[in-house]
């Protein structure tokens, strides 16, 4: 299964430093199970895969001098930059898809939604579209034949 959105809150939370049963309950897990769960959380492969990527990431970043952000900080995947840096939605929709680092089902919906601007429906033709193509279909039938190419010997 993929890392869902609880997953992450919950492998953030521990990140962050807190208990698995505390990082359960921050990411919406029920308090009277929210111990089992942060068990069973911590061992799942994608939520260890990502809190392994998160620690390499954060060892090879060179440490900030200062955070001018008062104490708030976005998410670790959030880039604020590339998100306006968008002007056509077209281009937006392909990066969101492309992005690796972006849960799978809001990848799926990106994919859904580029749909219509990459492949046309079938039935999407017009009356007079689907007129005009039956009209030459049927003008296509009954063309006249090309006429033969003559060819010359030179036989001497």
């Amino acid at each position: 299964m993929a890392l869902t959105a609880k997953k992450r809150l919950f492998a953030d939370a521990v990140l962050a430093g807190k208990a698995n049963k505390d990082a359960a309950i921050a990411a919406g897990y029920s308090a009277a199970t929210a111990s089992a769960a942060g068990s069973r959380l911590v061992k799942d492969k994608d939520v260890v895969l990502y809190m392994a990527a998160h620690k390499i990431q954060q060892e090879s970043k060179p440490a900030p001098a200062g955070n001018s952000t008062g104490g708030l900080r976005a998410p670790a995947d959030f880039d604020i930059d590339a998100m306006t840096s968008f002007t056509d939605p077209k281009a937006f929709l392909i990066a969101a898809m492309n992005d690796g680092r972006t849960e799978p089902k809001l990848r799926v919906d990106a994919a859904k939604a580029l749909m219509p601007f990459v492949h046309a429906k079938v039935g999407e033709t017009g009356k007079k579209d689907a007129k005009g193509a039956a009209a030459e279909k049927a003008a296509n039938k009954f063309a006249s034949l090309a006429t033969p190419k003559l060819v010359v010997n030179n036989r001497k």
